[in-house]
């Protein structure tokens, strides 16, 4: 696996970073990565990012909680083992409705969990690739692909982030 080259333009004020996201994309350049200490409001916006749709998962594994837990009680209580309790019908759902909700929470819990790691490619073992350390702490960086770029198109892009406030920008590779 060959090592991926990235042009790092570090930034030390959140709405720095902004203005300049805006205006380099503005330009036609495309940025690979943002790197933050902590979330930046109205990032996604300036990156054009797509709104999640971890919602509509979210009432998907919901909905299917909540079909699990009525079948399953259902099958239970009328066909499996059907018990007169107390005169009680057997298919008596306002009983059932505290169960229902926590498979229904349950479902929607962990299925957005796991859909959340999958779509972030996290995985039990991965490491992170930190491309500047700074960034876990006070800094904030912008990273560039310059895999198949030349020398005069990373030495505009070099000049466009100095001109748009970035304290420094190096060539790192990973």
């Amino acid at each position: 696996m060959s090592a991926k080259k990235l042009l790092v333009g570090i930034f030390d004020d959140d709405h720095t970073l902004i203005h300049a996201i805006e205006h380099i994309r503005h330009d036609g350049y495309k940025v690979g990565e943002v790197f933050t200490p902590f979330p930046v409001h109205g990032l996604e916006h300036a990156l054009g990012l797509r709104p999640t749709k971890l919602h509509t998962a979210g009432f998907m594994f919901g909905a299917t909680g909540t079909t699990f837990a009525l079948s399953f009680i259902t099958w239970v209580s009328t066909l499996s083992y059907p018990n007169n309790f107390g005169g009680k019908p057997f298919f008596s759902l306002p009983s059932w409705i505290p169960i229902t909700f926590e498979m229904t929470v349950l479902f929607a819990a962990w299925g957005m969990t796991l859909s959340f790691y999958y779509l972030c490619k996290l995985y039990p073992g991965k490491q992170p690739k930190i491309v500047d350390p700074r960034t876990t702490d006070h800094l904030f960086s912008m990273t560039f692909d310059l895999d198949g770029k030349d020398e005069a198109y990373i030495e505009k892009l070099s000049s466009l982030l100095k001109a748009q406030g970035a304290i420094e920008v190096y060539i790192k590779e990973l």
